[in-house]
């Protein structure tokens, strides 16, 4: 049966590094919010009223990320996620869909401490390397950060949870 990886931690944590490695294991596509985020509504970005914004656009490129990650499953395949559900209701909310859709589901739970995090994210917008989608400054770096909610016991309920070192 296939099984969804889903891979989540605060901005910096390693997620899109770890999820590209990840799916070279059992050879899954990885479908990375950040990147489909990106390329789909990075040109529209307003300069004013950004969070309204990009949360709204969040949820659509979710939904189709999700579609995408059925028809995957659906041949067989396992797939990698990586969808920066920071608030525990999201992560909820993802799990009754998995439950709903009957695949088995890991948590890779990255994290660092917020200094590393914050420098990896300037290294990362200075290099634009292979994991660089678009400007992270460091207002929305803090935003991002605040607004993560570590993962609770009771989450672990729901689905299996690996801590990545």
């Amino acid at each position: 049966m296939p099984k969804i990886h889903l891979v989540e931690g605060p901005v910096g944590a390693g997620k899109s590094t770890y999820a590209a490695q990840l799916s070279n294991q059992p050879a899954a596509p990885a479908l990375i919010l950040d990147a489909w985020f990106a390329r789909l509504y990075s040109p529209d970005r307003p300069a004013e009223g950004l969070m309204p914004w990009y949360v709204e656009r969040k949820e659509r490129c979710i939904a189709h990320i999700w579609a995408t990650a059925l028809d995957i499953l659906g041949t067989g395949h396992d797939v990698v996620l990586e969808l920066g559900l920071v608030e525990r209701a999201s992560r909820k909310r993802f799990y009754a869909l998995v439950d709903d859709a009957g695949y088995d589901l890991t948590v890779y739970l990255l994290d660092a401490p917020r200094d590393v995090r914050r420098e990896r994210v300037r290294q990362r917008n200075r290099e634009k390397g292979p994991t660089y989608t678009m400007e992270v400054p460091d207002a929305f770096f803090e935003l991002a950060s605040d607004a993560w909610e570590p993962i609770a016991e009771a989450e672990k309920e729901w689905c299996e949870v690996q801590v990545v070192a």
